[in-house]
């Protein structure tokens, strides 16, 4: 699945090709680009057996590898090898690179575990991370995060290949932290919020996933892009007021600072919604 998959199957083509039995992927809607095409083409060009995820294939290898797979696999023959978007046992569970991003980490990771009944809780393989620094979007820590997928899955792959034996290490239970799973009304602006969080969710939540959303004059708006610009003092601060127009870009009040919006498309039909109609608008 996504971009990361991917890369990791490329790699695995490249380096590896007799070691792939099969190839499961799976279309997800809530992500503007899943690469489903793109794996799926992979495979037909290398010859690779590959399957929807709806019409799996029996799996009888020793080790089977997930890589972005957000549903429930069963594979009762094979010893299944997860990579997850985080540094377990922090952020077990969905969209854990979001919610890195979201809560301003400075440093992401990913790490390949063995599968347990509750979900990531299994034994720690490895795990690799890097320092990062903000503002960042989403698609650029995908981009460093993936190559850091692909050295793990090498090292991974290259142990499976000399017969070695993967071990692992137990998480800590006492340290691990929860990401919840996340649905449209997650991708709603609170602007209640103060600015420095809001950059840091619209560029969270931005592309490949659908963007941060809100409403102005009943119709739904995505924000691709936004800036932080100095807070002046409000009397009636009401957050979600425009309060000035720069260059025709909105400025607008959160719970603390202000926010400037600098790039703004319909939801449906992903034309550009600026400059405004008028002056006085809330976004809601």
């Amino acid at each position: 699945m996504t971009q990361k998959g991917c890369e990791v199957l490329k790699l695995l083509m490249e380096k590896f090709p007799e070691s792939i039995a099969a190839v499961v992927a799976a279309k997800d809607p809530n992500i503007k680009r899943d690469h489903y095409h793109e794996i799926q083409n992979l495979c037909v060009a290398g010859n690779l057996p590959f399957y929807n995820r709806e019409d799996p294939p029996e799996v009888n290898t020793p080790y089977a590898l997930a890589i972005s797979w957000r549903w429930r696999i069963h594979v009762p023959h094979t010893r299944l090898i997860v990579f997850h978007d985080s540094l377990l046992p922090r952020y077990r569970g969905f969209n854990p690179l979001v919610s890195a991003l979201i809560n301003g980490d400075d440093r992401i990771g990913v790490t390949a575990f063995f599968a347990e009944k509750e979900f990531d809780r299994g034994e720690i393989i490895a795990q690799s991370s890097m320092s990062i620094s903000y503002p960042i979007k989403i698609q650029r820590a995908i981009d460093l995060i993936t190559q850091h997928y692909v050295e793990l899955a090498l090292k991974l792959a290259q142990k499976i290949a000399d017969e070695a034996v993967l071990q692992g290490v137990r998480q800590s239970d006492s340290e691990a932290t929860y990401s919840l799973w996340r649905d449209e009304e997650d991708y709603r602006v609170d602007w209640q919020q103060s600015s420095a969080f809001l950059k840091r969710f619209i560029d969270a939540v931005g592309f490949p996933y659908k963007g941060a959303s809100s409403i102005i004059d009943a119709r739904k708006c995505r924000i691709i892009d936004a800036e932080i610009v100095p807070d002046v003092s409000i009397e009636n601060r009401t957050p979600g007021k425009v309060i000035f127009v720069e260059k025709s870009r909105p400025i607008v009040v959160c719970g603390q600072g202000l926010l400037k919006i600098n790039e703004l498309v319909d939801d449906e039909s992903n034309e550009p919604l600026l400059p405004l109609p008028r002056f006085r608008i809330r976004f809601r």
